[in-house]
């Protein structure tokens, strides 16, 4: 499985408030959540982002709440990948739950800007900053967790299995 995509960059301890505000928790519905993704932090980002983009921030991102709506927003927005030098454990989980590669790289975290191409293989764990020329070693998905996220989430690949 690979992404390939356009950055979205952040900074350190991007919180679940600022990914999809408290004020649009009264649904669940990812087209709803997609329309306010990052707006406390980036009022441009729903619309400059596109299918495939990726997003880049340092360390403990997806801190805060454990509101699985985080994760839901980013994925819905049309994000393929979420690299950081860090997450929050429970973001992390309920990232592979609903199916949205995540993957932690200090590295690639701290050296990729916004606006680069990148590609990410996740067999390998491999990031390819394509601007740039440069490549980084991330954290290659375990084959069942490559699994979980092929089929968009636990619930999905639990039901493939009966």
């Amino acid at each position: 499985m690979k992404a390939k995509g356009t950055v979205h960059k952040y900074g350190d301890n991007v919180d679940t408030d600022v990914i999809i505000p408290a004020r649009y928790l009264n649904s669940s519905d990812p087209e709803d959540l997609k329309k306010h993704c990052m707006e406390d932090i980036d009022t441009e980002f729903v619309g400059r982002v596109k299918a495939g983009d990726i997003m880049v921030a340092n360390k403990n991102f997806g801190c805060g709440s454990s509101r699985e709506h985080a994760p839901i927003a980013i994925k819905a927005s049309g994000i393929a990948c979420v690299i950081a030098e860090t997450f929050a454990r429970i973001f992390y989980r309920n990232s592979i739950n609903i199916g949205l590669p995540i993957i932690e790289c200090p590295e690639a975290a701290a050296e990729i800007a916004a606006g680069d191409e990148v590609e990410i293989d996740f067999d390998s764990g491999k990031i390819y900053d394509l601007t740039k020329g440069t490549e980084y070693q991330g954290q290659a998905f375990p084959p069942f967790m490559q699994e979980i996220i092929k089929h968009e989430g636990l619930i999905n690949y639990i039901n493939s299995k009966e």
